[in-house]
C-alpha cells in the first residue's frame, strides 16, 4: 500500500453549514449562497453533499468514519483536515487555527476514535500556539508528499514558517516553502488549492509561483522519484482542480485499487489529456458538492486521512502500550489532546 493514499477517512456531517464571514477576507474562493436561499436550505444542501461524498468514497472501498456536529456556532467544520492530520508510526498532530470561530472544530470525539481503532503512540498539539497569532492549518496549509516526505507550503497568515518547520522537525519533513499568487497580486490563503501529490501524479498551479527558480525546485522535487506532474491552469484552480486527493480503496471483490477524490466541478474544469495522466494511476471519483464549496474549500478538505494502523479485531480500545504506560503515570494526559505533546 502506498504511504501516500489512505485507505479511511474522517468526514465531519455538520447539521448548519454556511460561508464563514471571519474567513471571507482573505480566502479569494469563498462566496456568499445565492440570493434568497435560507440558512435553513443551505445547510440541507450541504447536508445532502457531504452524504454523497461519503457514499461514494464507501462505494470505493474506503473507509469513512463519520461524525455528525450539531454545533450551530461551528459554519466551517465541514473542513477537518485543517485541524488534524494523521502519519504512519501512530503519530497525530492537532494545529493552530487562524479563525477564532474555527478553533472550537478541535474535538476530542475524533482523537478518541483514533485511539480506540488505531495504533496512536503520540499527539503532537500545536493549537497552543494560537494566542500568538502563530498559525498553521494543517493539510490545508501544508501538502504533504508522505513518500518523499516534504511539506509544500505556500505562505500565508495560514501557514507560519516557524510552525511548519517546528512540525518537520518533529514528524520528519523537507520544508518547501514558497509564494504562490493569483493574478490579480492576492496570496493563495491554503496550498491545498493550488496542489494535490498523490503516490505516481501531482496537480499543481506552477504558473501561481511567481519566483521562477523556485518554481522549477517545486517541479524537480515533485518529479525526483518519476512522479509525473500535471500542470494546472489560475482558471482551474478557481474550479477546485487542485483540491482532490488520492485514496486507496478496495473493488468489490477486495483487490486494492487507487482514487483520485475531487468534486465533480473540478473534473469538467480538467482537459482530456490531464485527465489521461491521472487515470494513469487512480481512478477519479468526482462528486457534486457546490454548496460546501461556496465556503471556499472542495473534495480535500472535507477529507481527514487516516494514515494509522489499525487495531487488530478484538484487542480491547486504547491507546498503545507506550502511551498507556504515560497515562497510567500521570492521569492528566488521558483525555488525548495532551498526550506526548510537544511544548508548543
Amino acid at each position: 500500500m502506498s504511504a501516500q493514499a489512505p485507505s479511511a477517512v474522517i468526514l465531519i456531517r455538520a447539521e448548519r453549514f454556511t460561508p464563514n464571514p471571519a474567513t471571507a477576507a482573505d480566502n479569494a474562493f469563498q462566496a456568499d449562497a445565492p440570493p434568497g436561499q435560507s440558512e435553513v436550505a443551505t445547510s440541507a444542501h450541504a447536508l445532502a453533499e457531504m452524504d454523497a461524498l461519503a457514499d461514494a468514497l464507501r462505494d470505493a472501498g474506503v473507509r469513512v468514519h463519520v461524525f455528525d456536529d450539531t454545533d450551530h456556532t461551528r459554519p466551517d467544520s465541514v473542513f477537518p483536515n485543517n485541524w488534524l492530520s494523521t502519519h504512519a508510526g501512530g503519530y497525530v498532530a492537532v494545529y493552530p487555527m487562524y479563525a477564532s470561530n474555527r478553533r472550537h472544530e478541535r474535538r476530542a470525539d475524533v482523537l478518541e476514535m483514533l485511539k480506540s481503532d488505531y495504533r496512536v503512540q503520540s499527539i503532537i498539539d500545536y493549537s497552543g500556539l494560537e494566542p500568538d497569532g502563530i498559525f498553521l492549518e494543517g493539510t490545508g496549509a501544508m501538502v504533504l508528499d508522505h513518500v518523499s516526505r516534504v511539506a509544500y507550503t505556500a505562505r500565508s497568515y495560514r501557514a507560519d514558517i516557524a510552525v511548519l518547520e517546528r512540525f518537520c522537525t518533529d514528524f520528519t519533513y523537507e520544508p518547501m516553502a514558497f509564494d504562490a499568487f493569483d493574478s490579480g497580486g492576492v496570496p493563495v490563503y491554503h496550498t491545498n488549492v493550488i496542489a494535490c501529490v498523490g503516490t505516481d501524479v501531482a496537480m499543481i498551479a506552477l504558473e501561481m509561483i511567481p519566483d521562477e527558480a523556485r518554481r522549477e525546485q517545486v517541479r524537480e522535487r515533485l518529479s525526483v522519484n518519476g512522479r509525473k506532474v500535471v500542470e494546472l491552469t489560475e482558471q482551474q484552480v478557481r474550479e477546485f482542480a487542485g483540491n482532490a486527493v488520492e485514496l486507496c480503496g478496495r473493488t468489490p471483490e477486495g483487490k486494492r485499487r487507487y482514487i483520485m477524490a475531487m468534486s465533480a466541478r473540478a473534473h469538467r474544469s480538467l482537459r482530456p489529456d490531464q485527465i489521461a495522466v491521472i487515470e494513469e494511476s487512480c481512478e477519479i471519483v468526482a462528486v457534486e458538492i457546490p454548496t460546501i464549496e461556496l465556503a471556499g474549500g472542495s473534495v480535500r478538505c472535507m477529507i481527514a486521512g487516516v494514515h494509522l494502523d489499525r487495531r487488530p479485531p478484538g484487542r480491547e480500545p486504547g491507546l498503545t502500550e507506550a502511551v498507556e504506560a504515560i497515562n497510567e503515570a500521570d492521569p492528566a494526559t488521558a483525555d488525548g489532546r495532551d498526550v506526548g505533546l510537544v511544548d508548543a
